[in-house]
Order: structure tokens, then sequence, then C-alpha cells
């Protein structure tokens, strides 16, 4: 077996991108953010595969601070492969402290991480992976109407956008990095509200475009504005308008919350796998 790390992402997107193509809904986070370091958006990402006699066994993307996001193709010598993959991470002395990857693989790497370093992990977001490829028509309608983000906006969503990280778990930004995201989302026109009688109730973003699907992320409503259907009128409506371009959607939910699976479900979303986020952390 070769570990093989690569400086470029479109000679890294060439080797890898037919398996992408095979499960592009499940590798959707993958695939989105190479096409977001091939832009330029990331400093200093890392790339790289194990590879043998030319036949790829697994590969590996970092995009710091983000975890490291981890897909196998070879299953049947996976045991193998994670040892191949650590003792090199060790060497190189790539240092991750967090793993995004399918639930089973993910808890196999940690397993052996924790032997290998005595490191322990820790699970920051058990999440359910859905696709959708037509909207359910049926659905009633909250009051209101749609539109895209402008920049009179970026206040409302920056305080928003922590609000979001709060609400599930993750580690707040600074302000100052949410400012400058918050500046690149509503520069690409990727985030939408709903207003009702002329108040912002609810947003959500668009995010990650591969070749034939998008991910809906950042869906946020305020909690004095909870539980008047906003958010999946919105969602609904969005996923819809952006069926027009792709073939299918994609997000990821916190397995924790019934109720935002619940109204994923309802719109059209259906679950097609378990992914976690598992965070390590020195014994005490």
């Amino acid at each position: 077996m070769k570990f093989k790390v690569y400086d470029n992402a479109y000679e890294f997107e060439r080797k890898i991108e037919p398996i992408l193509l095979e499960k592009e809904d499940v590798f959707s986070l993958f695939y989105g953010v190479l096409q977001a370091i091939k832009a330029g958006n990331y400093e200093n990402p890392f790339m790289a595969t194990i590879e043998e006699d030319g036949k790829l066994l697994a590969f590996f993307q970092m995009t710091p601070p983000h975890p490291l996001n981890i897909i196998f193709v070879d299953e049947i010598r996976i045991e193998k492969i994670i040892d191949f993959f650590l003792q090199n991470m060790i060497e190189l002395k790539v240092h991750f402290s967090s793993i995004i990857s399918l639930k089973p693989w993910a808890y196999k790497i940690a397993e052996k991480w924790e032997r290998k370093t005595g490191m322990t992990h820790k699970l920051l977001m058990d999440q359910g992976l859905y696709q959708l490829n037509k909207v359910n028509e049926t659905l009633e309608q909250s009051s209101g109407t749609w539109r895209y983000a402008e920049e009179s906006d970026s206040s409302l969503i920056e305080k928003w956008f922590n609000l979001f990280e709060k609400d599930t778990g993750m580690p707040i930004s600074p302000i100052e990095n949410v400012e400058k995201r918050v500046a690149m989302f509503l520069k690409e026109r990727e985030v939408f509200l709903w207003e009702d009688k002329g108040e912002i109730v609810s947003m959500m973003k668009k995010s990650r475009p591969t070749k034939n699907g998008v991910t809906v992320s950042l869906v946020y409503t305020p909690k004095e504005e909870r539980k008047k259907g906003y958010a999946r009128t919105l969602v609904a409506a969005i996923s819809k308008e952006l069926l027009k371009e792709f073939n299918f959607c994609v997000l990821y939910t916190d397995m924790m919350n019934p109720t935002s699976n619940k109204i994923y479900r309802e719109i059209g979303y259906e679950r097609i796998a378990d992914s976690v986020h598992l965070a390590f952390n020195k014994s005490e």
C-alpha cells in the first residue's frame, strides 16, 4: 500500500472523482468541499489517498480547522487500511482533532486511534444524511414569502449564524470569522430568507454544489417564531427551486433532534446514510 499526499486539487479530483460520482449523494460533503478547495476558498488543505497497484483503497480530506473527512473504497480490508492510514498520519505529523465519516467507519477509526495514542473520542454530532428528489406538494404553506438575502441583512444573519451554532452544539465562531463567511454567502447569493408581515422569521442557505446535487444547510428560526411552520415552508420552497437546477438536494440533520428530522421527512427528504462527527481529546 502507498500513502500519497496531493498538493494539486485537480489531480486529486481526477483520481477520486469516479468513486465520488458512484455515490454522489452520500459523498456530497467531501465532493462539495473539494470544489471549494479548487476555488481557493481554503488555506492549506490536506488531501491524500491510499493506493495499491494503481487501485484506490481510501481517500482523505481536511480543511483546518474543520474535521478530517474519510472515505473507504475497499471495505473488505478496512482494518489493515485504517492501521496503515493512522501510522502514516503519525509519521507525517498530520494533526487532526476530529473526524467525520459514515458511522461504522468513524467508530472503527476512533477505536484504533484510542489504542494507538491514548486519546479518547467524543461524539459531537450524530447525523442523518437525507436526500430529496421531489418536494411533497401537499404540504400546508405558512404565510409569507421567500427572498434572497441582501447585504442589509448581514448583521441579522451573523447573529443567527452564532445562534445556530449554539443550538446545534457546535463551537461558537469568532464574529470576525462569521462576518467574512456571511459576506461570501451573500456575494454568492446562497442565503434565503422567509418574511411574514414584513418580518424576517427564518433562514437557510445552499452550499457545496456538486455535478448533480446541492446541499441545504444553516436552517434557522429564532425561538419566538418556531412552531409556525416557517422553516418547513422555506426549505420546501427553496428545495423546489434548487431542483430546477440540480437532480437532488441533500442535508444533514442532528439525529438527537426529532423535530427537524420529522420536518424534512414531511417535505420529502429520505434518509440515505448515517454519519458521525467525532472529536479526540487527550485522556486525563
